[in-house]
């Protein structure tokens, strides 16, 4: 029998990944997205990528892991794509940026400011990084099920975690400074590494994306002096990606 090829990065191969996928970040964060499918099974686990793939409403459906950051999203959505994924919900973190935003929200993310340069090599920065607007009212009517305070709008992505949080120490500190009062200034929402990342190519593959996010912290909150506590909970989080796969599959399935 011939062995079939395995893709570089991910180490999948035909008849693991399922049309349907859950990004997430931290690898370790996957097992307990597959809790919520059917009959999940790991099916790789190669450098950031770990990958699950179980069912759900009786499709196949794959969680895979991304890593932090644009380069290593880009990998992860390109060689599930070739496997037959195309339709992408993430769920991760991010940082709050507008004061309304606090911990433990919800941000639904409908697009996202292209601060970094992986999809520059997909696209000219003209093209907008946006959401599939199926995905984004999926993700928003889930959210709100669950009764949390859900945030819908831009969100901030960047290559640089750091840059954010100690901007001042930064040789470009007067463009990062410059940059994020004009966020602010324009009611972005939230700050994350992967959306714009994931939309671009997703656009360029011709597939479906979305992304929903657990607020940790707002820097811009603390440095009004306003009360908040850190939320490290993604559960949540998680669990309105799933619920809001669950109605896309339903509603293909209807279509």
């Amino acid at each position: 029998m011939q062995e079939l090829e395995k893709q570089f990065h991910i180490h999948c191969v035909e008849g693991d990944i399922g049309k349907y996928v859950i990004l997430a970040g931290d690898p370790g964060r996957i097992p307990a997205i597959a809790e919520l499918f059917d009959d999940a099974k790991q099916v790789a686990y190669n450098r950031e990528f770990n990958v699950y793939t179980g069912y759900l409403e009786g499709v196949k459906i794959t969680a895979c892991s991304t890593g932090i950051g644009g380069p290593s999203t880009s990998i992860a959505v390109e060689e599930l794509h070739n496997l037959g994924a195309d339709t992408f919900i993430r769920t991760g973190t991010c940082g709050g940026i507008d004061l309304d935003v606090k911990s433990g929200d919800i941000v639904v993310a409908t697009g996202a400011i292209r601060y970094e340069h992986t999809s520059v090599e997909y696209a000219p920065i003209e093209f907008p990084a946006v959401a599939d607007l199926d995905i984004a009212l999926a993700l928003r009517e889930a959210s709100e099920e669950m009764g949390k305070k859900t945030h819908v709008g831009v969100v901030q992505c960047k290559d640089s975690f750091y840059g954010q949080h100690s901007p001042e120490r930064m040789p470009v500190s007067y463009e990062l400074l410059n940059k994020w009062e004009a966020w602010k200034r324009l009611g972005v929402k939230a700050s994350e590494m992967e959306s714009s990342t994931l939309y671009v190519v997703s656009s360029a593959l011709k597939c479906r994306a979305g992304s929903c996010f657990h607020v940790i912290w707002n820097q811009e909150r603390e440095k009004a002096g306003l009360d908040q506590t850190m939320s490290e909970d993604t559960s949540s989080a998680v669990k309105i990606a799933v619920e809001a796969m669950r109605k896309i599959i339903l509603a293909d399935k209807n279509y």
